[in-house]
Parts: structure tokens; C-alpha cells; sequence
């Protein structure tokens, strides 16, 4: 028998409760007793994003709300500049691209934070940009951006930041009325602690302006649509009922521990993970890591795809390896959403173990030691 630990920065473990609240039996999505779930789940979401504003659901992957920004607030033919420091970056400028929109490339090391003088010279130097298209967390590469710095930049012009929160939101507080930020979006397999298909969306007023002369193609993801049909408690299309479902318990989870509890459990994961690795003599693959995952360089002469494959297919335990140019290079461990101090400890002592399979030079039990050493005193005696 091999027992799997789901330890990748998404799909992450859900919650027993949480599966058991999915495995309701299912009920008609058009009918006052759905209307009232899904309606006290979007308010409730509201604070996840700190947002007074409506959080729309989309029954989609994140790439949906990603997609939703671009086509219900940007014209065929505008300008967006486009953070592209990793996979998903990348992907922002795919989409602008797909629906005619001029795309602005600052392209930023793999690794590295993009700087917040390098925005605010970008859009000084070329009014025509009507948009910074960018992560909080840019998975591929581990890496925080600088969101707030970034918004004191535009939130008081016509140009709207755009913020991928997948990897971010229920991670860290991205408080979006606050910091000024016109579009946010989520996803539910993150931090949210769901099975992948749930998309949300979140749009300042600044925004809501913007969608109403935007010009584009679009009908699935029609935010204005969608906007329309939660004033009335529904959605324009079939939502995924048992998802909502489980969305509502982990609301419920969230409030019993508080957000701001939520927030200070992942950093403590991080560090752990920090502390772990860094005793095993791994070298972070960034200065400017997220909460949600920590990424490592593996030592010369070890095949990192091999040894994430070996990890998952032989010993039970999923990561995530590296993408592109880090792809056999690295690996991510994630910390967010229903992954426990015990997770940390049990990542630390298999990538101890695997690398000494290997052939590195490692010695036993440090990593575990420093995880321990990080997590002692989180619980009560």
C-alpha cells in the first residue's frame, strides 16, 4: 500500500469536512433553496478578498477569470503591459494577444521581483497603456511581487492593475479596496482548499467603468452578465453546485480559525520549509519567496525530474518540479491551504532521503531537525 501526500502549490489536499460538504446529494442550481447558498457564499467571499465589492464565481480554472479580465475590460487594438517573469506571467500576454490587444513585454528574470520604478517608468514613458497585467505570486518561479508598491502607482490614474490572486488570495492579505487594485482574481484549488473548477473574480468601480465601453469578443465569461444574475442569487450558466457547496464549508473553516490566524499558520510553513531546505544546503531559487510555496535549487549531477517522479510514483509524496529553463533544475514545496506542520516535516525528511538515493551529500535528519526547530512552539503543552 503506498499512502499519497498531496504536497504540490495546487490541486492541495481538501479537507475532510470540506469533501463531505461536496458529497451532499445535489440539488437544482434554479431553485430558492441553491439561491440561498450561493448567494451567502459570494457575500462571505467578500472578505476573503477584502472587498466591498462583488466577488463573481466562475465554474472554470483560474485561466477563466484570467481570461474574463482581459475580454470584459480591454478594446481589441488597446495597450497592456504585461509582467512576465515566469510560466504565468507568460500567460497573461498569450491572452491579451489572442484577443487583440497590444502587449507591452517587461520581461523579468526567473526569479526575480519585478521593480515597482520599472512600472511607474513604463507607464510614464507610454500613455497609451490602459493596463499592468501581473501575479501576486508567480508560481513557476516561487516569487511575491510587489502589489501594493504597484498599485500606489496606478490606483489613481486610468490605467487598471490587474492582479492574478491564484496563487495569493487566502495565502496572504491582498487587501483590494485598500491597496487600490481593479481586478483580482482566484482560484479554488489553492489556498481554498477545493477540488480545481471554481474561478473567482473581484472588480473595483474604476474597473466596473472600464467593462462598460470595453470592446470585445466574449460570451461565456460575460462579467456583466454574471454581475446581473448574483443580484438575483444564481449565475448566468450552470454553476458547480457541489463545489459551492464545499466553497460555503470552507468558509465556515476560515472563520472559525480568522483570517489573519490563516495568514500567520502559512508564513510559519514557510519559514519551516525555509529552514528545512536551507539546512540541507539548498539554495532558494529567489530572495523575494512567497508564503505559498518554497523553491530550491537541487544539487548539481541530481535529475530533478526523475527524482519528483520517483517521489510521487515510488514513495507516495507529490511536489512540484521545475518549468522551462528550471525544468529538472528545481523543486516546490507548497505551504498553502490544508497542508499541516507535519506535511513540512514529512516534505523534508523524503527530500532527504530521495537526495541521498541520488548520490548528493546529505546529512540525515538536519532538514527534519530545522523544520522541528521552526515548528515547536506552534502548539500548546
Amino acid at each position: 500500500m503506498l499512502k499519497s501526500y498531496l504536497l504540490s502549490p495546487g490541486p492541495t489536499p481538501v479537507p475532510e469536512r470540506v469533501l463531505l460538504a461536496m458529497a451532499q446529494p445535489i440539488i437544482h442550481h434554479r431553485t430558492p433553496q441553491f439561491s440561498a447558498v450561493f448567494a451567502d457564499t459570494a457575500e462571505r467571499l467578500k472578505k476573503v478578498f477584502n472587498t466591498k465589492q462583488d466577488v463573481l464565481i466562475l465554474s472554470s480554472s483560474g485561466t477563466g477569470a484570467m481570461e474574463a479580465s482581459v475580454t470584459n475590460s480591454f478594446s481589441v487594438g488597446e495597450k497592456v503591459l504585461v509582467v512576465n517573469g515566469g510560466k504565468f506571467g507568460e500567460r497573461w500576454g498569450k491572452i491579451a494577444e489572442a484577443y487583440g490587444l497590444k502587449v507591452e513585454w517587461m520581461n523579468v528574470e526567473w526569479g526575480n521581483a519585478v521593480d515597482p520604478a520599472a512600472i511607474k517608468a513604463a507607464l510614464d514613458k507610454d500613455s497609451a497603456i490602459k493596463g499592468v497585467l501581473m501575479q501576486a505570486t508567480e508560481s513557476s518561479t516561487t516569487v511575491k511581487y510587489p502589489i501594493k508598491e504597484i498599485a500606489q502607482i496606478t490606483k489613481n490614474s486610468d490605467v487598471l492593475l490587474v492582479v492574478d490572486g491564484i496563487t495569493g488570495v487566502g495565502v496572504f492579505d491582498i487587501p483590494m479596496d485598500e491597496w487600490g487594485i481593479d481586478i483580482l482574481i482566484s482560484g479554488s484549488q489553492k489556498a481554498f482548499m477545493l477540488p480545481p473548477g471554481l474561478a473567482f473574480i473581484a472588480l473595483s468601480e474604476k474597473a466596473w467603468k472600464k467593462v462598460d465601453g470595453a470592446k470585445n469578443n466574449k460570451f461565456y465569461f460575460d462579467l456583466k452578465k454574471e454581475r446581473k444574475n448574483l443580484a438575483d442569487k444564481t449565475t448566468a450558466y450552470t454553476p458547480a453546485v457541489s463545489l459551492i457547496n464545499g466553497l460555503r464549508e470552507v468558509l465556515n473553516m476560515l472563520d472559525e480559525i480568522g483570517l489573519d490566524n490563516w495568514y500567520k499558520r502559512t508564513a510559519l510553513l514557510a519559514k519551516a520549509a525555509q529552514a528545512g531546505t536551507a539546512a540541507l544546503g539548498l539554495k532558494m531559487v529567489t530572495d523575494s519567496p512567497s508564503e505559498a510555496m518554497t523553491g530550491v535549487f537541487l544539487p548539481e549531477g541530481v535529475d530533478g525530474n526523475k527524482l519528483v517522479k520517483v517521489l510521487r510514483d515510488k514513495v507516495g509524496i507529490t511536489f512540484a518540479g521545475g518549468q522551462d529553463q528550471w525544468k529538472g533544475k528545481i523543486i516546490r514545496i507548497a505551504q498553502l491551504g490544508y497542508i499541516g506542520e507535519f506535511d513540512i516535516v514529512i516534505a523534508l525528511s523524503s527530500i532527504e532521503m530521495a537526495l541521498a538515493r541520488f548520490g548528493a551529500k546529505v546529512e540525515m535528519g538536519s532538514g527534519v531537525a530545522a523544520v522541528q526547530e521552526v515548528l515547536m512552539n506552534s502548539f500548546e503543552v
